[in-house]
Protein backbone atom coordinates (compact mmCIF):
# COMPACT_ATOMS: atom_id res chain seq x y z
CA UNK A 1 0.00 0.00 0.00
CA UNK A 2 3.01 2.46 0.25
CA UNK A 3 3.67 2.47 -3.22
CA UNK A 4 0.10 3.85 -3.82
CA UNK A 5 -0.02 6.20 -0.80
CA UNK A 6 3.34 6.97 -0.66
CA UNK A 7 3.62 9.36 2.04
CA UNK A 8 4.97 11.93 -0.40
CA UNK A 9 2.12 12.40 -3.00
CA UNK A 10 -0.84 10.27 -3.20
CA UNK A 11 -0.76 8.64 -6.93
CA UNK A 12 -4.06 8.66 -9.33
CA UNK A 13 -6.08 5.16 -8.33
CA UNK A 14 -9.18 4.08 -8.44
CA UNK A 15 -11.04 3.00 -5.84
CA UNK A 16 -10.92 -0.51 -5.94
CA UNK A 17 -7.39 -0.32 -6.58
CA UNK A 18 -7.25 1.21 -3.04
CA UNK A 19 -9.25 -0.93 -1.30
CA UNK A 20 -6.95 -4.32 -2.76
CA UNK A 21 -3.99 -2.87 -1.68
CA UNK A 22 -5.49 -2.13 1.72
CA UNK A 23 -6.60 -5.51 2.08
CA UNK A 24 -3.05 -6.99 1.46
CA UNK A 25 -1.25 -4.57 3.78
CA UNK A 26 -3.57 -4.50 6.90
CA UNK A 27 -4.62 -8.24 6.79
CA UNK A 28 -0.87 -9.68 6.28
CA UNK A 29 1.11 -11.05 8.79
CA UNK A 30 3.92 -9.33 8.27
CA UNK A 31 2.20 -5.65 7.76
CA UNK A 32 -1.08 -5.61 8.87
CA UNK A 33 -1.93 -4.56 12.96
CA UNK A 34 -2.24 -6.47 15.97
CA UNK A 35 -5.72 -5.35 16.48
CA UNK A 36 -6.88 -6.23 12.61
CA UNK A 37 -5.27 -9.63 12.23
CA UNK A 38 -6.91 -10.46 15.28
CA UNK A 39 -10.44 -9.35 14.11
CA UNK A 40 -9.98 -11.44 10.86
CA UNK A 41 -10.20 -14.42 13.05
CA UNK A 42 -13.79 -13.26 13.67
CA UNK A 43 -15.20 -12.82 10.01
CA UNK A 44 -16.99 -14.78 7.95
CA UNK A 45 -14.64 -13.87 4.99
CA UNK A 46 -11.06 -13.38 4.13
CA UNK A 47 -10.22 -10.25 3.29
CA UNK A 48 -7.13 -11.26 1.19
CA UNK A 49 -9.27 -12.43 -0.93
CA UNK A 50 -12.95 -12.02 -0.78
CA UNK A 51 -12.80 -7.89 -0.71
CA UNK A 52 -11.94 -6.86 -4.03
CA UNK A 53 -14.52 -3.50 -4.41
CA UNK A 54 -15.67 -0.53 -2.50
CA UNK A 55 -19.21 -2.20 -2.47
CA UNK A 56 -17.62 -5.60 -0.83
CA UNK A 57 -16.66 -3.41 2.53
CA UNK A 58 -19.87 -3.57 3.16
CA UNK A 59 -18.66 -6.86 4.62
CA UNK A 60 -17.04 -5.80 7.24
CA UNK A 61 -18.89 -4.50 10.77
CA UNK A 62 -18.24 -1.15 12.21
CA UNK A 63 -15.33 -1.98 14.84
CA UNK A 64 -14.59 1.76 16.33
CA UNK A 65 -16.64 1.56 19.28
CA UNK A 66 -13.30 -1.13 19.65
CA UNK A 67 -11.06 1.22 18.81
CA UNK A 68 -12.15 2.65 22.50
CA UNK A 69 -10.34 0.18 24.34
CA UNK A 70 -7.77 -1.10 21.95
CA UNK A 71 -4.53 -1.05 23.08
CA UNK A 72 -2.66 1.96 21.15
CA UNK A 73 0.59 -0.54 20.84
CA UNK A 74 -1.94 -2.90 18.70
CA UNK A 75 -3.38 -0.31 16.47
CA UNK A 76 0.38 0.38 15.21
CA UNK A 77 0.44 -1.41 11.38
CA UNK A 78 3.68 -4.19 11.33
CA UNK A 79 4.44 -2.91 8.29
CA UNK A 80 5.03 0.42 10.13
CA UNK A 81 6.76 -0.64 13.37
CA UNK A 82 10.38 0.70 12.73
CA UNK A 83 8.70 4.13 12.93
CA UNK A 84 6.68 3.31 16.07
CA UNK A 85 8.81 6.74 17.59
CA UNK A 86 7.34 9.03 15.31
CA UNK A 87 3.38 7.69 15.42
CA UNK A 88 1.15 10.56 17.48
CA UNK A 89 -2.43 9.19 18.86
CA UNK A 90 -5.61 11.30 18.10
CA UNK A 91 -8.99 11.40 20.11
CA UNK A 92 -12.33 11.75 18.84
CA UNK A 93 -14.58 14.54 20.35
CA UNK A 94 -16.31 12.19 22.33
CA UNK A 95 -19.72 13.77 20.70
CA UNK A 96 -21.98 10.33 21.36
CA UNK A 97 -20.11 8.99 24.33
CA UNK A 98 -16.33 7.93 25.01
CA UNK A 99 -13.46 8.81 22.36
CA UNK A 100 -11.91 7.25 20.15
CA UNK A 101 -8.36 7.06 19.38
CA UNK A 102 -6.30 6.60 16.33
CA UNK A 103 -2.21 6.23 15.56
CA UNK A 104 -1.25 8.40 13.00
CA UNK A 105 1.79 9.64 11.31
CA UNK A 106 1.79 10.86 8.33
CA UNK A 107 -1.02 10.02 6.34
CA UNK A 108 -3.14 13.25 7.50
CA UNK A 109 -0.50 15.76 6.50
CA UNK A 110 -0.92 14.21 2.73
CA UNK A 111 -4.43 14.76 3.40
CA UNK A 112 -3.31 18.47 4.14
CA UNK A 113 -2.33 19.08 0.44
CA UNK A 114 -5.75 17.95 -0.90
CA UNK A 115 -7.02 20.89 1.76
CA UNK A 116 -4.21 23.55 0.68
CA UNK A 117 -5.14 23.20 -3.29
CA UNK A 118 -8.57 23.93 -2.16
CA UNK A 119 -7.89 26.63 0.01
CA UNK A 120 -5.97 27.88 -2.75
CA UNK A 121 -8.99 27.37 -4.98
CA UNK A 122 -10.78 29.43 -3.00
CA UNK A 123 -8.59 32.35 -2.98
CA UNK A 124 -6.06 31.71 0.26
CA UNK A 125 -2.95 31.47 -1.37
CA UNK A 126 0.23 29.53 -0.50
CA UNK A 127 1.66 33.23 -0.39
CA UNK A 128 -0.84 34.57 2.33
CA UNK A 129 0.29 36.97 4.97
CA UNK A 130 -0.63 37.31 8.16
CA UNK A 131 -0.98 34.26 11.09
CA UNK A 132 -3.55 32.40 12.01
CA UNK A 133 -5.64 31.90 15.26
CA UNK A 134 -7.46 28.17 15.85
CA UNK A 135 -10.68 28.89 18.10
CA UNK A 136 -11.31 25.12 18.74
CA UNK A 137 -9.73 22.06 20.45
CA UNK A 138 -6.15 21.39 19.97
CA UNK A 139 -4.69 18.63 22.85
CA UNK A 140 -5.44 15.01 21.42
CA UNK A 141 -7.46 16.94 18.98
CA UNK A 142 -6.03 16.07 15.52
CA UNK A 143 -7.79 19.39 13.92
CA UNK A 144 -5.19 21.53 16.06
CA UNK A 145 -2.36 19.91 14.11
CA UNK A 146 -4.48 20.55 10.59
CA UNK A 147 -4.81 23.85 11.08
CA UNK A 148 -1.42 25.11 12.55
CA UNK A 149 0.05 23.13 9.89
CA UNK A 150 -2.15 24.89 6.92
CA UNK A 151 -0.68 28.08 8.80
CA UNK A 152 2.80 26.80 8.84
CA UNK A 153 2.37 25.98 4.86
CA UNK A 154 2.11 29.89 4.14
CA UNK A 155 5.15 30.36 6.21
CA UNK A 156 2.85 31.94 9.00
CA UNK A 157 2.52 31.06 12.42
CA UNK A 158 -0.85 29.77 14.51
CA UNK A 159 -1.95 31.19 17.61
CA UNK A 160 -3.65 28.25 19.66
CA UNK A 161 -6.69 28.99 22.55
CA UNK A 162 -7.42 26.47 25.18
CA UNK A 163 -10.45 24.65 24.76
CA UNK A 164 -11.91 21.63 26.09
CA UNK A 165 -15.38 20.79 23.86
CA UNK A 166 -16.13 18.02 25.93
CA UNK A 167 -16.35 19.88 29.11
CA UNK A 168 -18.71 22.01 27.39
CA UNK A 169 -20.55 19.00 26.64
CA UNK A 170 -20.86 17.18 30.06
CA UNK A 171 -22.06 21.07 31.27
CA UNK A 172 -24.39 21.09 28.27
CA UNK A 173 -25.86 17.33 29.71
CA UNK A 174 -26.26 18.23 32.84
CA UNK A 175 -28.38 21.63 31.70
CA UNK A 176 -25.72 24.02 33.60
CA UNK A 177 -26.42 26.62 30.78
CA UNK A 178 -24.91 29.50 33.42
CA UNK A 179 -21.45 27.39 33.18
CA UNK A 180 -21.68 27.19 29.46
CA UNK A 181 -22.09 30.81 28.91
CA UNK A 182 -19.14 31.16 31.41
CA UNK A 183 -16.87 28.70 29.37
CA UNK A 184 -17.72 30.48 26.03
CA UNK A 185 -16.47 33.72 27.31
CA UNK A 186 -13.45 32.23 28.71
CA UNK A 187 -12.87 31.01 25.20
CA UNK A 188 -13.75 34.22 23.87
CA UNK A 189 -11.91 36.38 26.42
CA UNK A 190 -8.66 34.33 25.00
CA UNK A 191 -9.32 34.92 21.12
CA UNK A 192 -9.83 37.81 22.11
CA UNK A 193 -6.54 38.65 23.63
CA UNK A 194 -5.16 37.21 20.40
CA UNK A 195 -7.47 39.29 17.83
CA UNK A 196 -6.88 42.49 19.66
CA UNK A 197 -2.77 42.23 19.56
CA UNK A 198 -1.51 40.59 17.10
CA UNK A 199 -1.73 40.44 13.26
CA UNK A 200 -4.15 37.66 12.29
CA UNK A 201 -5.39 37.33 9.05
CA UNK A 202 -7.29 33.99 8.74
CA UNK A 203 -9.31 32.00 11.59
CA UNK A 204 -10.48 28.79 12.55
CA UNK A 205 -13.80 28.96 14.21
CA UNK A 206 -17.03 27.29 15.40
CA UNK A 207 -20.66 28.81 14.00
CA UNK A 208 -21.72 29.16 17.84
CA UNK A 209 -18.45 30.56 18.36
CA UNK A 210 -18.27 33.18 15.84
CA UNK A 211 -22.06 34.55 16.59
CA UNK A 212 -20.82 35.63 20.00
CA UNK A 213 -17.58 36.62 18.84
CA UNK A 214 -19.78 39.12 16.27
CA UNK A 215 -21.79 40.21 19.38
CA UNK A 216 -18.61 42.40 20.34
CA UNK A 217 -18.27 45.40 18.42
CA UNK A 218 -15.07 45.47 19.08
CA UNK A 219 -13.98 42.22 18.62
CA UNK A 220 -15.92 42.06 15.20
CA UNK A 221 -14.98 45.59 13.64
CA UNK A 222 -10.70 44.08 13.97
CA UNK A 223 -12.20 40.47 12.76
CA UNK A 224 -14.22 42.73 9.73
CA UNK A 225 -10.76 44.68 9.21
CA UNK A 226 -7.99 42.51 9.47
CA UNK A 227 -9.49 39.07 8.40
CA UNK A 228 -9.04 37.50 4.75
CA UNK A 229 -10.44 34.30 5.10
CA UNK A 230 -12.87 32.44 7.90
CA UNK A 231 -12.63 28.90 8.26
CA UNK A 232 -15.53 27.50 9.77
CA UNK A 233 -16.11 24.01 11.29
CA UNK A 234 -17.03 21.56 14.23
CA UNK A 235 -20.92 22.14 14.27
CA UNK A 236 -23.47 22.56 11.70
CA UNK A 237 -25.02 25.50 10.54
CA UNK A 238 -28.36 26.28 8.14
CA UNK A 239 -27.54 27.94 4.88
CA UNK A 240 -29.67 30.93 5.73
CA UNK A 241 -27.08 31.70 8.48
CA UNK A 242 -24.15 30.95 6.49
CA UNK A 243 -25.89 33.29 3.81
CA UNK A 244 -26.12 36.08 6.50
CA UNK A 245 -22.49 35.90 7.55
CA UNK A 246 -21.63 36.29 4.11
CA UNK A 247 -23.31 38.67 3.15
CA UNK A 248 -24.08 41.03 5.77
CA UNK A 249 -21.21 40.60 8.70
CA UNK A 250 -18.02 39.25 6.01
CA UNK A 251 -18.94 40.72 2.59
CA UNK A 252 -15.46 40.94 2.11
CA UNK A 253 -14.09 37.58 3.59
CA UNK A 254 -13.61 34.63 2.08
CA UNK A 255 -15.59 31.94 4.16
CA UNK A 256 -15.04 28.16 3.52
CA UNK A 257 -16.41 25.16 6.02
CA UNK A 258 -14.43 22.23 6.60
CA UNK A 259 -15.98 18.88 7.80
CA UNK A 260 -14.30 15.70 9.18
CA UNK A 261 -13.65 14.28 12.62
CA UNK A 262 -10.90 12.12 13.42
CA UNK A 263 -11.32 9.09 11.75
CA UNK A 264 -12.31 9.95 7.89
CA UNK A 265 -10.03 13.50 8.01
CA UNK A 266 -11.51 16.24 6.58
CA UNK A 267 -13.55 17.23 3.62
CA UNK A 268 -12.79 20.98 2.59
CA UNK A 269 -15.82 22.87 1.22
CA UNK A 270 -15.16 22.61 -2.73
CA UNK A 271 -15.25 26.03 -4.59
CA UNK A 272 -19.02 26.94 -5.80
CA UNK A 273 -20.01 25.84 -9.96
CA UNK A 274 -22.58 27.24 -12.00
CA UNK A 275 -25.82 25.35 -11.19
CA UNK A 276 -24.99 24.63 -7.77
CA UNK A 277 -28.01 24.01 -5.59
CA UNK A 278 -26.14 24.07 -2.01
CA UNK A 279 -24.13 27.27 -0.72
CA UNK A 280 -21.58 24.92 0.39
CA UNK A 281 -20.30 21.15 -0.72
CA UNK A 282 -18.04 19.03 0.76
CA UNK A 283 -15.16 17.23 -0.73
CA UNK A 284 -13.53 13.92 0.77
CA UNK A 285 -10.30 12.93 -0.01
CA UNK A 286 -10.80 9.94 -2.89
CA UNK A 287 -10.09 7.43 -3.05
CA UNK A 288 -8.40 7.05 0.56
CA UNK A 289 -11.59 8.65 2.29
CA UNK A 290 -14.71 6.90 1.19
CA UNK A 291 -17.95 8.67 1.51
CA UNK A 292 -21.58 7.89 0.86
CA UNK A 293 -24.91 8.59 2.18
CA UNK A 294 -26.88 6.07 2.91
CA UNK A 295 -30.69 5.36 4.17
CA UNK A 296 -31.29 5.15 7.56
CA UNK A 297 -33.58 2.46 7.18
CA UNK A 298 -31.19 0.30 4.99
CA UNK A 299 -27.53 1.39 5.49
CA UNK A 300 -26.30 -1.08 2.52
CA UNK A 301 -28.48 1.29 0.35
CA UNK A 302 -27.49 4.22 -1.13
CA UNK A 303 -29.60 7.31 -1.38
CA UNK A 304 -30.59 8.76 -4.59
CA UNK A 305 -28.74 12.20 -5.21
CA UNK A 306 -30.23 15.64 -3.39
CA UNK A 307 -31.44 13.26 -1.24
CA UNK A 308 -30.86 13.00 2.60
CA UNK A 309 -29.53 10.35 5.06
CA UNK A 310 -26.67 9.40 6.94
CA UNK A 311 -22.99 9.79 6.29
CA UNK A 312 -21.06 6.63 5.55
CA UNK A 313 -17.25 6.94 5.69
CA UNK A 314 -14.47 4.16 4.75
CA UNK A 315 -10.81 5.31 5.82
CA UNK A 316 -8.19 3.24 3.80
CA UNK A 317 -4.59 4.91 4.75
CA UNK A 318 -1.24 2.63 5.32
CA UNK A 319 -1.76 3.74 9.17
CA UNK A 320 -5.29 3.26 9.64
CA UNK A 321 -8.25 1.17 8.11
CA UNK A 322 -11.64 2.15 9.18
CA UNK A 323 -14.38 0.02 7.02
CA UNK A 324 -18.33 0.92 7.01
CA UNK A 325 -18.48 2.98 9.93
CA UNK A 326 -22.43 4.88 10.42
CA UNK A 327 -21.52 8.58 11.22
CA UNK A 328 -24.16 10.40 13.84
CA UNK A 329 -24.56 13.07 11.02
CA UNK A 330 -27.06 13.16 8.08
CA UNK A 331 -26.25 15.02 5.36
CA UNK A 332 -27.48 15.72 1.94
CA UNK A 333 -25.64 13.75 -1.50
CA UNK A 334 -24.62 16.11 -4.18
CA UNK A 335 -23.24 14.74 -7.85
CA UNK A 336 -19.63 14.71 -8.49
CA UNK A 337 -18.35 17.32 -10.42
CA UNK A 338 -15.41 15.53 -11.35
CA UNK A 339 -14.57 11.92 -12.85
CA UNK A 340 -11.41 11.95 -10.24
CA UNK A 341 -13.86 12.77 -6.89
CA UNK A 342 -16.69 10.92 -5.21
CA UNK A 343 -19.56 12.44 -4.41
CA UNK A 344 -20.23 15.86 -2.04
CA UNK A 345 -21.98 16.37 0.84
CA UNK A 346 -23.93 19.41 1.71
CA UNK A 347 -26.50 20.74 4.73
CA UNK A 348 -24.83 18.33 6.99
CA UNK A 349 -26.61 18.16 10.56
CA UNK A 350 -27.08 15.69 13.23
CA UNK A 351 -29.79 13.05 12.84
CA UNK A 352 -33.10 14.15 13.33
CA UNK A 353 -34.12 11.08 15.40
CA UNK A 354 -30.94 9.31 17.13
CA UNK A 355 -31.30 6.28 20.01
CA UNK A 356 -28.17 8.34 21.31
CA UNK A 357 -28.12 11.68 22.70
CA UNK A 358 -25.80 14.16 20.20
CA UNK A 359 -24.74 16.98 22.00
CA UNK A 360 -23.20 19.59 19.73
CA UNK A 361 -22.12 22.37 22.26
CA UNK A 362 -19.20 24.76 20.94
CA UNK A 363 -17.70 22.41 19.04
Amino acid sequence: MLDIYNFTSSKTVSRDEVVQAAMKWHFSNDTGSSFWLEQRKNFAFDPLTDIKTVADLRNFPDVTEKYKTAKIEDLIPRGLIKYRGEFNIYESGGTTGNPTRIVERESRRIGLDYVNNMLVQHGISLEQKGNWLHIGPAGPHIVGRSIGLLANHRKQQCFYIDFDPRWVKKLIQKGDIAQVKAYSKHIIDQAADVLLTQDVSVIFVTPPLLEILCQDQRIYSTLAEQLVAIIWAGTSIDPDSLALLKSEFFAEQKIIGLYGNTLMGIAPQRPATAGDLYPCVFQPFEPFTIVDVVDPNNNQNIVPYDSRGLVRINLLTPECFVPNRIERDEAIRVKSISSTQGDGLAEITPPAKSGKAIIEGLY
